[in-house]
């Protein structure tokens, strides 16, 4: 059933083992994992060298240039764990949703939903949609081996906010307006969008991803009353539609210190956290049964490595009695950041949480 073995008796694969999957089952590891958000690409030469005028989104549709974007850290960095390269709006583009994603902005959507006739743009995702994505893990699993293949996607809420916007936004106040004056639209917008994550999802799942996880970027920019309400429902019921696989699923969001143990709630195994709340801390909002992921406040990176491994041990620290800890950055790694600088934190964390 799954890529990692499941608790129902089936012969765990390769990849079971892992210290990344045993970390986020909350066992023992020989080391503390390490993989970072946004790992494949951005600030590696080599990335920017086979993504050269091929537009953000093709390069998402290419099984040959999503595998080898995705090993490309593997190999340079010696990370515990891969990312599958995508993008949050690849399901929507594959169901039809007329966008783009423009460099220096983001994705934008040409027609934004702002009444109940725009949800129109809104069927569901099937496999055939996005073969692409199950021929790309194929390929990857074949290279990675024992190295796990982290499965990606949006969540509902940061979808929604695009869909809404239009685009990106600081304020969300279109979002905002839907979620306060139409709630049933809102609710019923987020509810298509976690069938098609989870859809989205279950394809990389069933090709061989090892583990998912689900991003809601935006989330911090809400409440957590109002998190509870429009939100939790429909991170809920993605979690709940890839549980059976058996695999770790990962949940994520920046700016969400207020909002951790609402998202431990929503269903999932590991809760990322940003780098504004030491993990300790972020593990007693949690509370119990869950492992954590984080959190190396990115920018750290481009200070003096005396000064990267001194906030680092800060972070080992605070992960020190935890049930289980995947270490990572509090966001993505940035695009200016000295590949060299990743190499040497991964080799650094791997050396000082050697058991």
């Amino acid at each position: 059933m799954s890529a990692n073995g499941s608790p129902m008796g089936q012969q765990p694969t390769a990849t079971y083992d892992s210290a990344f999957l045993k970390a986020c089952r909350r066992e023992p590891v020989p080391h503390t994992p390490v993989w970072f958000m946004r790992q494949a690409g951005r600030s590696l030469p080599e990335y920017r060298k086979v993504r050269e005028g091929i537009p953000m989104l093709e390069s998402c549709m290419r099984p040959d240039l999503v595998t080898e974007i995705t090993l490309q850290p593997v190999r340079r960095h010696h990370v515990d764990a891969a990312i599958y390269f995508s993008d949050i709006v690849v399901p929507l583009k594959a169901i039809g949703v007329d966008l783009d994603i423009k460099p220096g902005v983001g994705p934008v959507v040409e027609r934004p939903i702002r009444s109940r006739a725009d949800l129109a743009q809104l069927r569901d995702l099937t496999p055939e949609d996005v073969s692409y994505v199950t021929e790309a893990i194929g390929l990857l699993t074949a290279e990675l081996g024992e190295t796990p293949l982290i499965g990606f996607a949006g969540a509902p809420f940061t979808l929604a906010s695009y869909l809404v916007e239009g685009g990106p936004s600081r304020t969300y106040e279109n979002a905002k307006a839907m979620m306060y004056g139409d709630p049933e639209l809102w609710a019923d917008l987020l509810d298509r969008l976690a069938d098609i994550t989870a859809a989205f999802l279950k394809v990389q799942i069933e090709a061989g991803a090892s583990a998912v996880q689900l991003f809601d970027s935006w989330a911090g920019a809400l409440a957590p009353a109002d998190y509870r309400r429009s939100v939790l429902p429909a991170s809920s019921k993605v979690f709940r539609a890839v549980e059976a696989y058996g695999v770790p699923r990962i949940h994520f969001g920046v700016g969400t210190g207020e909002l951790l143990g609402l998202m431990g709630e929503a269903g999932a195994d590991v809760v990322g956290v940003d780098w504004r709340v030491p993990l300790d801390e972020a593990a007693r909002r949690v509370g119990p049964g869950k492992a954590l992921q984080g959190n190396l406040d990115p920018t750290v990176l481009f200070a003096p490595q005396e000064a990267v491994e001194t906030k680092t041990r800060e972070v080992l620290d605070a992960a020190a009695n935890l049930e289980g800890h995947v270490f990572n950055l509090g966001h993505g790694v940035m695009p200016s950041t000295d590949p060299d600088a990743l190499t040497r934190l991964v080799e650094y964390v791997h050396t000082r949480t050697t058991r």
